[in-house]
């Protein structure tokens, strides 16, 4: 079955959600590794009141990271119909592969933030002093044990003092986390393994001092493992946030989420302690091409519950009381149900029922508010509360485009308005888990849309259109 709701409701539902309804299909990037980038030379200084918010804050999902930042227009698309919240952007160190990023600004950073996207600025540095990479040679930690590493740790204090001017340069808020990208190495050399402790901590000492959160990006089985047998032995300052490079079996996970979020254990680090206190993401998928909105791009794919996880506001007062049912059903004028006054209340919401108070009674006053109700969205005007139009009525309003890990008084209105289109079993919960996507999936299926499990501009137009 197709979509096709007239011109008019979609110019209405476009202003609504603020967004395009079309992005044009490109490539979105190189197939580079992922430890590149900078701030573009035209970039100018932010002030503090344009920066963003501080990133990632707390948030549930899907993150990926690419070499080049995106062009704007495959944000777009990916915002749209990927599985994604959050992006790696690659802002300052010597070692980056893309040193010259063709998108990444203080622009781009300002609109990504606006649109919702956490950001995870990564700076790629000195490297493990026994790294077996060549390329970085001349740009390596220092191993000299002198004044307990001082080497090392002047050189962290050097990479904390530029990755915190590329932030600000870029826009990104005080107090966001910076991400230090310490590939893997061998940890036999005592040297090697204390001057990488000794930097990282200086790192997190120096980045805090200049009023960001400290990150550290390593493999599980290097750099991971050493953090947290320090930890535990007490020794060395640890960072606030973890970002592990862990990956599981092609088979294990695809194109997320086509499965229950992903549950990690590990041989290297303790993941429970890391993880209960939201201070870990797991980077479980590498190198691959992802195709989402026409966009095809090569990322790794990570997963995080960070801080406290996405937080869902409580419900809203209005029509709080009498808005929630197991089914929405058809009524006409004389019946006699609860779910009746659900209806009042939002066509009240709406601006068609004009009565202060809702009855169980369908009543002519209740009828002509269904008419004008469904004269509006384009829908038959025939007066009796019919399934499309319990549809229309709880998609009724914005729509910003949500997704696995979004929380929000709009997910609720999508909740209550797939249950009414067919999934009548789906929980209430503002928060979008595993069984909204499935439930966004089955119906984009149904109404002939692209299935994305992604409630994009499309599926809101959809379901303010009625379609089930």
């Amino acid at each position: 079955m197709s979509l096709s709701p007239s011109p008019r409701l979609r110019r209405l539902l476009a202003a609504a959600l603020g967004v395009a309804l079309a992005v044009p299909a490109l490539s979105g990037g190189s197939g580079a590794p992922h430890d590149g980038g900078g701030a573009s030379a035209a970039s100018a200084a932010v002030s503090q009141s344009s920066a963003t918010r501080a990133m990632p804050g707390r948030m549930t999902g899907y993150v990926f990271d690419q070499c080049q930042a995106p062009s704007q227009a495959a944000m777009d698309a990916w915002w749209e119909s990927s599985p994604y919240r959050g992006i790696g952007i690659y802002i300052a160190g010597d070692n980056r592969y893309c040193a010259d990023q063709l998108n990444l600004d203080a622009t781009w950073v300002k609109t990504q933030a606006q649109r919702g996207w956490a950001l995870f600025p990564i700076v790629v540095g000195r490297q493990a002093a026994c790294s077996p990479v060549e390329r970085y040679a001349d740009r390596r930690i220092s191993p000299k044990p002198a004044d307990d590493y001082a080497a090392a740790r002047a050189q962290a204090a050097g990479e904390a003092q530029a990755a915190v001017d590329a932030a600000k340069l870029l826009g990104i808020g005080a107090r966001s986390v910076l991400w230090f990208d310490l590939e893997a190495f061998p940890t036999t050399k005592a040297h090697c393994r204390e001057s990488a402790l000794a930097f990282l901590s200086s790192w997190t000492k120096e980045v805090r001092r200049l009023g960001y959160r400290s990150g550290v990006y390593s493999s599980a089985a290097s750099g991971i493992a050493l953090l947290d047998q320090a930890r535990r032995a007490g020794r060395h300052t640890m960072p606030d946030r973890l970002w592990v490079a862990e990956w599981v079996p092609a088979q294990g996970y695809r194109v997320p989420p086509t499965a229950t979020p992903p549950t990690f254990a590990s041989a290297f680090y303790d993941h429970a302690w890391w993880s209960e206190r939201g201070r870990v993401m797991r980077q479980y998928r590498g190198d691959h091409d992802e195709t989402h909105g026409g966009v095809r791009i090569n990322i790794d794919t990570n997963y995080t519950v960070m801080g406290a996880g996405t937080r869902v506001p409580p419900q809203s007062k209005t029509c709080r009381k009498v808005i929630d049912h197991a089914r929405y059903r058809p009524w006409k004028q004389g019946d006699v149900d609860p779910e009746i006054r659900a209806a009042q209340c939002l066509l009240r919401v709406q601006g068609h029922y004009r009565s202060p108070r809702f009855r169980p009674r369908f009543t002519k006053r209740t009828e002509v508010a269904v008419r004008r109700f469904q004269t509006a969205v384009g829908l038959p005007a025939t007066g009796r509360l019919t399934r499309p139009t319990w549809v229309a009525l709880h998609s009724a309003g914005p729509g910003p485009v949500s997704k696995y890990g979004s929380g929000s008084h709009a997910v609720r209105r999508l909740q209550r308005a797939l249950k009414a289109a067919g999934t009548p079993r789906l929980p209430v919960t503002g928060y979008y888990g595993y069984e909204t996507t499935q439930a966004v999936r089955a119906y984009q299926k149904r109404v002939g849309l692209p299935v994305t499990g992604v409630a994009g501009t499309t599926t809101w137009l959809a379901l303010r259109a009625g379609r089930r």
